[in-house]
């Protein structure tokens, strides 16, 4: 168990964070010359984006039923769809690229598919932030604002943004800081 809450707040932007410094070093562009590098950074971010769903999961905790349930199931499609994206358009370009010498219509292909599996996966990451945000403000009310506002605009980006520089990279540090400031809406209410 988390012996503080700012440990708990930490915890729960990691992933965000996690994810920006990837960012910083992913190729801008798959061509062969990135090829190799691109399918073994995406292999290393498979069990890192789910990390995102379990933070959401968590931010969840404390919310009505009523919003806690579909907020956890679009966590879960979050985890579930792009996992497919980075598998598809990370790993199976990256080595279809390698394999090939260079891009082809085969890639093409490959990232029509993936993309359509971010775009799904990016929109149940924004229903959970969502139904994160309506938790905490029903919650704490206008305090859950500030997190509110940094998580609402960072999940938007992240539909078309992923973690690319620089646009994905401050994308995924707006869900880290967004996550910290809205911890504190699912800590328990302590009596005075």
């Amino acid at each position: 168990m988390l012996r503080s809450p700012w440990q708990r707040r930490a915890l729960l932007a990691a992933p965000g964070l996690l994810l920006a410094g990837f960012g910083v070093v992913h190729p801008g562009q798959l061509d062969a010359a990135s090829a190799s590098w691109w399918a073994a950074l995406h292999v290393v971010l498979l069990p890192v984006f789910p990390l995102l769903a379990v933070a959401q999961w968590s931010l969840l905790t404390s919310a009505p039923p009523w919003l806690r349930w579909p907020g956890r199931l679009a966590a879960f499609g979050f985890a579930a769809f792009y996992g497919g994206l980075d598998a598809v358009a990370g790993i199976a370009a990256g080595t279809v690229v390698h394999a090939q010498h260079g891009a082809t219509p085969v890639v093409g292909a490959v990232f029509a598919a993936g993309d359509r599996l971010g775009y799904v996966g990016s929109a149940c990451f924004l229903v959970a932030s969502v139904l994160i945000v309506v938790a905490a403000a029903l919650r704490v009310g206008w305090r859950a604002a500030p997190g509110a506002v940094v998580l609402l605009l960072a999940s938007v980006s992240f539909v078309d943004s992923h973690i690319f520089w620089p646009r994905g990279v401050f994308t995924m540090a707006g869900v880290a800081v967004g996550m910290f400031l809205l911890a504190p809406a699912e800590e328990p209410v302590r009596d005075r």
